[in-house]
């Protein structure tokens, strides 16, 4: 029993998982995680409906289409319903501006007659889908940065530590509320102290070493001494992790090629430096071949720690862990 309960301690993965077959993610957790995909797409659309629907109330003033030019108001939206996103505008000229809405007023709006608004609106809706598209790609990441953000709040809470967090918008350090709601939200960082030593967590860091980029990365400082020297030192990293939030099993095999890759160069390098920091690896979508994969990689030491992202136990038993190294 002792013998047991130290190789769990010395293997911190048999804490959650009993074999390959532990870290494959089920059809069900495949279906929930679509519906949460699907609400999280309804969520950031929020703000665009709201948009067409002020820009149809302000352009139903118009007789003809010509007179929306009259309404400096919806002069942006007209520029987006001409198909140009909020990037392409930063690269044109005033006059570029005007041919694309004159063209919009032209081809589209004119042609369309009495019912010009509703077509001004479908246009804009159009080209705001696919700015919500571009967002969408990378929306698996967000949610599981959120995911996983949450599970570490609520370890280093319940366990009375005090914590803080690196604000996105403003980059600066703050220190945890009491009411904590949606900070994952816009959080870039956390740092905390559970007696071991000063921790700070970094996600989606360009790791000098060798010059990519690591999802999480833990440090062995306080936020307010890691500095860009810190970052360039080897022996300042506790663990580093690739986290892989997108859910579809058509792209699984895919983003553990990204994530694989991406170990095996922290392990290489760092051994090179005759360094070991602890590594992990944190995925939605775990297929067969995949889990077998990561387990034979933890059984022979080239990873350290696994969990699936769908599995609560998983990932609250991954979160102790990081937060006690």
């Amino acid at each position: 029993m002792f013998g047991e309960r130290n190789n769990k301690m010395a293997k911190p993965y048999l804490q959650h998982l009993e074999s390959c077959k532990s870290l494959e993610t089920t059809y069900e957790a495949v279906r929930a995680g679509f519906v949460a995909l699907a609400l999280e797409k309804n969520r950031l659309a929020t703000p665009f409906v709201a948009q067409a629907r002020a820009l149809k109330t302000a352009a139903s003033k118009a007789i003809l289409p010509r007179d929306l030019l009259k309404f400096p108001d919806i002069q942006s939206a007209l520029l987006t319903a001409s198909g140009v996103s909020d990037k392409a505008t930063n690269y044109l000229q005033d006059s570029d501006k005007h041919e694309a809405v004159n063209g919009l007023i032209r081809n589209f709006l004119e042609p369309a007659g009495v019912n010009f608004v509703e077509e001004l609106v479908f246009r804009f809706l159009l080209t705001r889908g696919d700015t919500l598209g571009g967002s969408m790609r990378n929306i698996g990441g967000f949610m599981a940065q959120k995911k996983l953000t949450r599970a570490i709040i609520a370890y280093l809470k319940l366990a009375g530590y005090k914590c803080y967090w690196l604000q996105g918008e403003t980059n600066t350090w703050i220190e945890l509320p009491e009411d904590d709601a949606d900070v994952e939200l816009s959080l870039r960082g956390l740092c905390w102290d559970t007696g071991k030593g000063p921790r700070t967590l970094l996600y989606n860091i360009t790791v000098p070493l060798f010059r990519n980029n690591v999802d999480l990365s833990l440090f062995n400082c306080f936020a307010e001494n890691l500095t860009r020297e810190v970052i360039k030192t080897p022996s300042a990293y506790i663990a580093l992790g690739e986290l892989k939030g997108g859910i579809d099993p058509a792209g699984a095999d895919e983003h553990w090629k990204t994530a694989r890759t991406a170990l095996n160069r922290i392990y290489e390098a760092f051994s090179k430096r005759k360094l070991k920091p602890h590594t992990f690896f944190i995925g939605a979508a775990i297929e067969t071949k995949m889990a077998k994969e990561i387990w034979k990689m933890l059984k022979y030491g080239k990873l350290e720690n696994a969990a699936n992202l769908t599995d609560e136990e998983h990932v609250t038993s991954v979160s102790k862990w990081l937060c006690t190294l």
